[in-house]
């Protein structure tokens, strides 16, 4: 890969520094773009993609300073490198410089070891951070967006929060026939189909307000938070059937036969593992029934819990009779309702 030429700006009224300064970076490999008044400077900075600024602090028109404070109010040179040219007499306005956003500084006339120096380091740094940043934006795709933010206050503050109770409502889902289906489809193409299904998933939980809490093999647990949090899992996972059935009848293949699961109740929300490695996720029985209405739901159907008709008040949406299950661990027979739109013309409405 070819290494792109970093492109310096030099704003600076005086033609002989100027030129000096030009010579020096362009031996050095950069590309140098020149501007002699204060005006000027900012227009190049906008026209142009500039990786770091040279500026002297006394330009005609608008200051060094001036032209410091509005490089720094344009989003793509929040980090970028400024700076700045003084006089022996101009650096007591030090403290005002760096208040205005520049980065450094160096004196005139500039010492070309110092100024390569300064220069290379500087964008060294904010190559490194830029590196840093893109890791951190790849890691979050793999997190939820509820452990991002306990991840952001852990680094802030070197503390881990307590585990809470909360009332949340959990969505469990998962393939039908999955095993068989990976006798007859090739890993590859399953992989693919499967990442396709559960990204189509993704979109419509966090199209709801909800968020993922975790990939279950061939489905997903996902959470639902908030005054309209019942609701919203119950018409993201219609949702997630019509758009499944709408695909189905095109013919895509990675329309895999859903059954899905929902119940709302009282959990422990928290980080579980070691200092090695840690998981932030929800706990209790609460997510014990979500996940077992999700494995008695037959293919394309979606079972809830008594608790979530009960807390359920939407026009749009119904639920057929309870049929009664004997549960693991449960001494009654636990009552499980198919919930459907209320009409069938609810599809389209809400699904747009």
């Amino acid at each position: 890969m070819v290494k792109k030429t970093k492109t310096i700006l030099i704003a600076e009224d005086d033609r002989t520094t100027r030129t000096v300064m030009k010579k020096v970076l362009e031996n050095d490999g950069y590309n140098v773009i020149e501007g002699d008044r204060g005006e000027k400077s900012l227009f190049l900075a906008l026209e142009k993609d500039i990786d770091a600024f040279l500026i002297d602090i006394n330009m005609p028109g608008l200051s060094g300073i001036e032209i410091c404070e509005r490089i720094r109010s344009i989003e793509r040179y929040k980090f970028t490198p400024i700076i700045c040219i003084t006089s022996m007499e101009e650096e007591s306005n030090l403290e005002e410089v760096f208040a205005s956003g520049a980065t450094d500084f160096i004196s005139k006339p500039a010492n070309p070891i110092i100024l390569k120096a300064r220069l290379k380091a500087h964008l060294l740094k904010v190559k490194h951070f830029n590196e840093m940043e893109q890791s951190r934006r790849y890691t979050n795709r793999y997190i939820s967006s509820k452990t991002q933010r306990i991840v952001e206050a852990y680094s802030l503050t070197g503390l881990l929060p307590a585990p809470e109770r909360h009332t949340v409502c959990v969505m469990f889902t998962d393939v039908r026939g999955f095993t068989s289906l990976s006798q007859h489809i090739g890993l590859e193409i399953l992989f693919e189909g499967l990442s396709k299904n559960l990204g189509m998933q993704v979109d419509a939980v966090y199209g709801h307000s909800g968020y993922i809490d975790k990939f279950a093999g061939d489905g997903l647990m996902a959470i639902f938070e908030g005054e309209e949090m019942v609701a919203n899992a119950c018409r993201c996972a219609l949702n997630i059937i019509d758009t499944t059935k709408r695909n189905q009848s095109v013919g895509d293949k990675s329309a895999f036969p859903l059954g899905i699961g929902i119940h709302v109740g009282e959990v422990l929300i928290g980080n579980i593992g070691s200092a090695e490695h840690f998981d932030y996720s929800v706990i209790g029985e609460s997510v014990n029934m979500a996940s077992r209405l999700c494995s008695y739901a037959e293919p394309m159907h979606i079972d809830v819990s008594h608790e979530i008709v009960q807390m359920l008040n939407e026009a749009d949406l119904e639920f057929d009779e309870p049929k009664y299950v004997s549960m693991k661990g449960i001494e009654q027979p636990v009552g499980i309702y198919h919930l459907k739109w209320a009409h069938e013309s609810q599809k389209k409405q809400n699904y747009s």
